[in-house]
């Protein structure tokens, strides 16, 4: 079984490498567009002497993981230079590959979902593709940043700083680029059907939690509080749910307590009874 995952996982980081040097090759570097992290720095390098991407991928990349490896688990260390290695062959052997297509804007939009899809596939089985990225999984595992928004505050400062070299209308294109990849590994990194956690404060509590639990087969955690200004005490109920339950739970609460007070959160991530495994 532990062969079976591995040999999954390097199938994984293989197709994220190899998605991610398409990007690049095929829509980011012949539209002049720029990128951030370490690949970003790599395109100005190449925009100013030619130098191979793939090449100085490895090199900046390598010296990074010389700094990273500390911060990082034994499995992201090898898992990322597995990810290096492959990314940056990729990135030699398509670096003639093109497509036929002059609109700038789909090329970007492209470019971005493609960045997004293969970041996001490799960060979810472990890896990254260092760079900025071994900086994200520091933000994250110190400061509880989301991965997918403190790499694009990480790249974004490689983007800002290639301005000079491809001019302010490429730069916006180039950030609406990284917006979409953003949004993409998000949504890869997140998975399909992201949570809501719900807390009702209402003079019904018993009633909606008995409906809740009866017409939407969910479980409901009766947590006690108490009004700061009338002193009286509350049962606050607490319910995590998808997002696609959301209006199901509205239309319970509504008929039972219009007067009632929710408070909707996004979550994250969400393990037990009803939802995901804890596995790690």
């Amino acid at each position: 079984m532990q062969l079976k995952k591995i040999s999954r996982d390097l199938l994984i980081l293989m197709l994220g490498s190899f998605l991610f040097a398409l990007a690049v090759n095929v829509f980011i570097i012949p539209n002049e567009l720029g990128e951030g992290g370490v690949t970003g720095v790599t395109i100005i390098l190449y925009y100013l002497f030619q130098w191979s991407p793939g090449l100085m991928n490895l090199i900046i990349n390598a010296l990074l993981l010389l700094f990273g490896y500390r911060f990082l688990d034994r499995q992201l260390i090898v898992y990322t230079i597995i990810a290096v290695l492959f990314n940056s062959l990729f990135l030699h052997l398509t670096r003639d590959w093109s497509i036929a297509s002059n609109e700038i804007i789909v090329n970007a939009i492209f470019g971005g979902v493609l960045t997004g899809i293969g970041i996001g596939i490799i960060i979810q089985v472990g890896g990254s593709t260092a760079g900025t990225t071994i900086l994200a999984r520091i933000a994250n595992k110190y400061l509880d940043w989301n991965i997918s928004y403190a790499l694009l505050f990480f790249d974004l400062i490689v983007v800002f700083a290639s301005y000079f070299i491809i001019g302010a209308e490429r730069l916006m294109l180039t950030i609406i680029m990284l917006y979409v990849a953003t949004k993409v590994m998000d949504f890869i990194i997140e998975g399909l059907n992201p949570k809501k956690a719900v807390t009702i404060i209402s003079n019904y509590q018993d009633q909606i939690a008995e409906r809740v639990t009866l017409e939407m087969d969910r479980g409901v955690t009766v947590l006690q509080g108490k009004g700061y200004y009338s002193k009286e005490a509350k049962e606050v109920l607490y319910i995590v749910i998808t997002k696609q339950e959301l209006p199901s739970l509205k239309k319970i609460v509504k008929a039972t307590d219009a007067d009632a007070f929710l408070t909707i959160h996004d979550v994250r991530d969400v393990f037990g009874e009803g939802f995901m495994k804890l596995s790690k």
